[in-house]
């Protein structure tokens, strides 16, 4: 099932980037977090006096969407350079606007094929969201995150994954929570209607379960889809 391209969509605290590493080890694919990669860009060591960087910086720690025009020319590079490997790809949460699809879609057709695309979208009450995203930590080495409402500690010190330290993410107030969400429902959700109406393979899952039992679902619906 290599060379494939997925596309993971659903509000903040669905699971995209958790779903999309487990997809990516399952399938040998290379998981585009794009929401690490855009952090990286405007956080970086480097372009802090940027003025363009500075704009977009303060875009992303508002929680509101980064201009189009900027995304989609750093994702379509790194796209392609993905491609070259031969790996196949899935994002997690991108493309984000209408504009940046219209961008990233048409070269994703050309480097995998349109019948070789998949979209995926987690669904999950915007409760549920703010519940998961304000309770939300991450190893500050590995980036991991810790599934607090599965793990045992109330107050975990090390991350299991490389006994690193604990953070939480700027990103993850509640107020800053409910912007992005209201970015996701006025910016993102219209771009699966329109991937519908283009005949895309389009599979709807509610991310509220244990994430295995999501993943079991997604693995499902792809092993069914490339096997027809």
């Amino acid at each position: 099932m290599a060379k494939i391209a997925v596309i993971m969509y659903g509000p903040p605290g669905s699971g995209k980037g958790t779903q999309a590493n487990l997809l990516a080890g399952k399938l040998d694919l290379m998981h585009f977090d794009t929401g690490r990669f855009l952090a990286s860009l405007v956080h970086g060591g480097t372009g802090k006096k940027n003025k363009v960087i500075s704009r977009e910086r303060k875009l992303f720690d508002s929680g509101k969407l980064m201009t189009p025009s900027f995304v989609a020319r750093e994702i379509i590079q790194h796209i392609r350079t993905i491609a070259k490997t031969g790996h196949g790809i899935v994002f997690s949460g991108s493309p984000r606007t209408i504009y940046e699809s219209e961008k990233v879609l048409p070269i994703l057709d050309r480097l995998y094929g349109r019948k070789n695309i998949y979209v995926l979208v987690l669904k999950m009450s915007e409760e549920l969201s703010i519940k998961r995203n304000s309770r939300r930590i991450l190893c500050s080495v590995c980036k991991s995150p810790l599934l607090t409402t599965y793990y045992p500690s109330r107050n975990p010190k090390h991350c299991p994954v490389c006994a690193g330290p604990f953070y939480r993410r700027t990103l993850d107030t509640v107020e800053t929570i409910k912007v992005r969400l209201g970015e996701y429902r006025k910016r993102t959700e219209p771009i699966i209607e329109i991937l519908a109406a283009r005949k895309y393979k389009i599979y709807k899952i509610s991310a509220e379960p244990a994430p295995y039992k999501v993943f079991n679902q997604i693995y499902g619906h792809l092993k069914k889809s490339r096997r027809n």
